[in-house]
């Protein structure tokens, strides 16, 4: 068995190489199997424009990561992908099917989910009540369906199920009958990506999954989103840690001032001089010729001399 499971392992990694090795890594390229496409999607607030994003694709299967400084607009291009905002103007498909407008909740039942920065748990509620809100197409739900158990008791049991066996995959079994208020950061964390499974989705989009969680549990979330893409799933997640970038995602996309400016593998995009200059400015690092060191030696006397002026005349 761990034979084979090696095997998978390795022809896993040669099929990711080899799809990397066909794409230009370039702002927009084409992938081979596409999950998820956008074109021209721009979001203005006022005279602010937050995105514009021109082209993306997200291969099918694998862990992409969605970096940027603060301010380049991730969230904002999530919030316009999963319907929690609306575009000026733009496009975008799922599985070939356009989802431009879509409200969240159609969204989420068409296989694309996500979590958010902040965690959106239902305090008051307990930790499996949570999990089992997550669950669609919930028979009981139906008003009139409502008054008559027998209709939905089965699919409950079976949405129970669930929901407990994904708590015990994430470790938070046994805070199952606990309010959610009273669970830590991280947990809340574990809580809200094991309740996005319940969709059982194709695509789940993490919204910095690691902010504010204790290191204790960081390396345990880490698994868990690798284990997304064991299970096939797609993932997008937006992260600002740049180890945890390298350690699991496949392929990144690099937001600054709400464009695309750089997509590739980690290690070619971390030494991406356009990446580079989106986080530290342009020419940070660039060497002085020896015209720029005059310039700026002329410019230091000059200031002085006007400042010992300055004091002699006073």
């Amino acid at each position: 068995m761990a034979d084979d499971s090696n095997a998978a392992q390795q022809g896993s990694t040669v099929t990711a190489t080899s799809w990397m090795d066909e794409v230009e890594k370039v702002p927009g390229s084409k992938k081979p199997d596409p999950i998820l496409v956008v074109d021209g999607v721009q979001r203005r607030f006022g005279g602010l424009v937050a995105v514009d994003v021109g082209h993306i694709e997200i291969q099918r299967g694998v862990i992409t990561a969605l970096i940027g400084p603060n301010g380049a607009g991730k969230t904002t291009f999530f919030n316009l992908l999963t319907g929690f905002d609306k575009p000026n103007e733009g496009n975008w498909s799922f599985n070939g099917q356009t989802i431009s407008g879509v409200s969240p909740y159609k969204v989420a039942r068409r296989g694309m989910v996500r979590t958010f920065q902040l965690t959106k748990v239902l305090s008051r509620l307990t930790v499996l009540e949570n999990m089992r809100l997550g669950a669609t197409k919930q028979r009981g739900e139906s008003l009139l369906s409502a008054f008559f158990k027998p209709l939905w008791r089965q699919q409950e049991d079976e949405i129970t199920a669930q929901a407990r066996e994904l708590l015990a995959r994430f470790k938070l079994d046994a805070k199952a009958d606990d309010m959610a208020g009273s669970l830590s950061g991280g947990q809340r964390k574990l809580l809200e990506m094991a309740r996005a499974l319940m969709v059982k989705p194709e695509m789940v989009m993490l919204d910095e999954p690691m902010a504010g969680v204790n290191p204790a549990l960081t390396q345990s979330l880490l698994g868990h989103v690798k284990d997304l893409r064991t299970q096939g799933m797609t993932v997008l997640f937006v992260e600002h840690d740049m180890d945890m970038v390298r350690d699991i995602a496949d392929w990144v996309i690099v937001m600054a001032q709400g464009t695309v400016v750089a997509e590739g593998p980690p290690h070619e995009v971390m030494a991406n001089p356009a990446v580079i200059d989106a986080y530290l400015g342009s020419h940070h690092d660039a060497p002085l010729t020896a015209e720029d060191e005059q310039e700026q030696l002329a410019a230091a006397e000059a200031e002085m001399d006007a400042e010992l002026d300055e004091q002699g005349k006073a």
